[in-house]
């Protein structure tokens, strides 16, 4: 356990941090879920409505710095293809 007055700010800093992230985490992989379940539905409507909230949400944590842009890119693509291939 640290000591130093700094080192135990940092440690509370970083429990809010990845609490954070983990909220952020969270919803993009509940909207790439909605994809993904409206794709193997075949229900194209309810997978462009999906597709369109989960580029929004992965945008905002590419945005926050919870996702590499790689990594948000490689999610968007993946996604988009899926939808297209039942459009």
């Amino acid at each position: 356990m640290a000591n130093i007055k700094s080192a135990k700010k940092r440690i509370l800093v970083i429990r809010t941090k990845t609490l954070r992230n983990k909220m952020i985490k969270s919803s993009v992989k509940t909207a790439m879920k909605k994809v993904t379940v409206a794709c193997e539905a075949k229900d194209a409507a309810a997978a462009k409505a999906a597709l369109t909230q989960a580029i929004s949400a992965i945008d905002k944590a590419k945005s926050k710095g919870v996702y590499h842009k790689n990594n948000a890119a490689r999610k968007v693509s993946r996604l988009t293809k899926m939808v297209n291939k039942i459009a």
